[in-house]
């Protein structure tokens, strides 16, 4: 593993863990934490593909 993979590890692990703690804190029930959490991995899909693309491009 290089160092910018573990970075980009960390990084990966350390927002995941914001995300579930904000969902878990909120206290929903469970449709509304399955719907919010669907949510928010799509924001990190379109973010993933937002940055993938510009890379590709640049």
């Amino acid at each position: 593993m290089s160092g910018d993979t573990a970075v980009q590890m960390i990084w990966f692990v350390g927002a995941l863990t914001l995300v579930i703690s904000s969902l878990l804190a909120r206290r929903l029930p469970m449709a509304d934490w399955l719907k919010m959490g669907l949510a928010w991995a799509a924001i990190f899909g379109l973010v993933f593909l937002v940055i993938r693309t510009w890379q590709m491009v640049t």
